[in-house]
């Protein structure tokens, strides 16, 4: 009797286990709701911040100081990110716009060399014309890199004797 008791307890289990466990009912994310009188999506509490979104902005906001190891970094950002479109020499003759593309304008023209290099930041971050936002793709800090190794590419192309400090000028005015 025991065993047959046991037998009916482990059965009544067993057929308990499959109350939507298996197939959940869910909302999908812009689906209405009508508990919530609208969407699923619930507006964030007031005065709440995003995990991460005070580092991001602070980031944003201060610009690093220039070093070589900076520049490395911008170089190799732009040679990922900026490259396919703006060429290796930011001429605006990159492989994209080999292949039909519209073609950017260059960084060696005189309105974006005279530009701020918040501009620059402003264009990776929010996009401009044809391209499109790299804020998700490229963190603050390699933004300023990357307009840091724009301004090196300008004054590479735009660089004069009077640019040189006086003590490298003379070395180089004095090799035969």
């Amino acid at each position: 009797m025991n065993r047959w008791l046991a037998i009916v307890a482990l059965a009544g289990l067993l057929a308990a286990c499959d109350q939507n466990m298996d197939e959940q009912p869910r909302y999908s994310e812009y689906s209405r709701a009508p508990l919530f009188r609208g969407s699923v999506l619930r507006p964030p509490p007031a005065n709440t911040v995003a995990r991460d979104d005070l580092e991001l902005e602070k980031a944003a906001s201060t610009k690093p100081a220039l070093s070589a190891e900076l520049l490395a970094r911008g170089r190799e950002r732009f040679g990922i990110f900026c490259s396919p479109c703006h060429g290796a020499g930011g001429d605006g003759t990159g492989i994209v716009v080999q292949r039909g593309m519209p073609r950017p304008t260059s960084y060696h023209d005189d309105r974006l060399r005279t530009a701020e290099d918040q501009y620059f930041f402003d264009v990776i971050t929010n996009g401009h014309g044809a391209m499109y936002s790299y804020a998700a793709r490229v963190p603050p800090r390699d933004r300023w890199a990357i307009v840091a190794y724009i301004r090196a590419l300008q004054l590479s192309r735009h660089a004069s004797l009077d640019d040189m400090p006086a003590d490298e000028r003379a070395r180089l005015e004095s090799r035969p």
